[in-house]
């Protein structure tokens, strides 16, 4: 379905994006692939980290911003699917600078399906986030209405618009420039035992790029419009994995931070109605007046009313052992 076609990744020099492009001329044949986002420099590392990894020949860069409608509309014209990455996703940046997550992850969001929807865009997918659900901070509160927005974008499809929006659900990608994980490596190279953690209490989902891009994969592939998709992933301890970098570290607990959640939610209870559970993900599926029934994938079966899914839930959890095997595959153990 992807072969042959054009495909833009908003907020592309990230490491979704690279790590999307990576994958992606694996499985796929493309036509192009349009790397759209704001930082010059970004896109210059890029092109030279992958001219010899994908057939460069086939890949653009473009300069835009997602706040910028009139680029969008010149970047999309042609544009088969889009993934949305682009967002401030740093909480305290979010909070320190209000109006400018709300330029970039809301109207920003807005743009994206205004673009897509008049340009003729098959699929968009939007990555989305846990602190989307059930937000504390504003980060959170801007990729929850991104979600909605995308989601009831689907209700603009008719006669003219033929665009489908489905939305793409995980929480800090492991090894990513998010995570705590190259935080404490640099800590360890330069000699340091003592790793700082929030709250011992504190549990976390597991997921690497290559799931999350993988997720992307099906959602673009098999997506009917409104979806939002969650992968089924381990569960940790916060303080595991610091024993998992470093054996005999001293922990310094030094509380929750403002903002912070001690667990992560990716399905709350009041989803429970709508999610059905596959063999490796969960779909959240719209519940609106142009939702159809039909459009439910089979193989899915409806969780129990009441079902959540949660980090300090899972049945599947990593100890130790565990976190140090996929820790020495990230490359951040020897």
């Amino acid at each position: 379905m992807l072969n042959g076609k054009t495909i833009l990744i908003t907020g592309g020099t990230g490491s979704f994006g690279k790590k999307f492009l990576e994958m992606f001329f694996k499985k796929y044949n493309p036509k192009k692939v349009i790397i759209y986002s704001r930082d010059e420099y970004k896109q210059s590392v890029m092109k030279t980290e992958f001219a010899n990894m994908v057939d460069i020949s086939r890949v653009r860069f473009f300069i835009g911003d997602v706040r910028d409608k009139d680029r969008l509309y010149r970047a999309f014209a042609g544009v088969d699917y889009v993934i949305h990455a682009a967002a401030m996703k740093q909480v305290p940046t979010c909070e320190y600078n209000p109006f400018e997550a709300i330029k970039t992850n809301i109207h920003g969001a807005q743009n994206v399906i205004d673009a897509a929807l008049d340009c003729g865009v098959k699929k968009v997918v939007a990555l989305s986030t846990d602190k989307a659900v059930n937000p504390i901070n504003l980060y959170g509160g801007t990729k929850l209405v991104s979600d909605k927005l995308f989601i009831a974008a689907n209700a603009y499809r008719g006669e003219n618009y033929k665009t489908v929006f489905s939305v793409v659900r995980y929480g800090n990608v492991a090894g990513s420039r998010g995570s705590v994980i190259p935080i404490w490596k640099k800590i360890i190279d330069n000699g340091g035992k003592t790793l700082g953690v929030t709250d011992m209490r504190m549990t976390r989902f597991w997921i690497t790029l290559e799931q999350g891009v993988e997720l992307v994969f099906k959602a673009l592939e098999e997506s009917k419009g409104g979806e939002t998709y969650i992968s089924k992933i381990p569960s940790f301890h916060i303080g595991d994995l610091a024993k998992a970098m470093l054996s005999d570290c001293e922990i310094d607990e030094f509380g929750i931070r403002e903002g912070e959640k001690l667990h992560e939610i990716m399905v709350t209870k009041d989803d429970s109605w709508s999610t059905y559970e596959y063999d490796k993900h969960f779909i959240i599926y719209p519940h609106y007046s142009w939702a159809n029934e039909e459009d439910i994938l089979v193989g899915g079966k409806k969780v129990e009313e009441g079902f959540s899914y949660t980090s300090d839930n899972n049945n599947q959890w990593f100890d130790v052992e565990d976190l140090r095997r996929e820790l020495k595959l990230l490359g951040f153990l020897a």
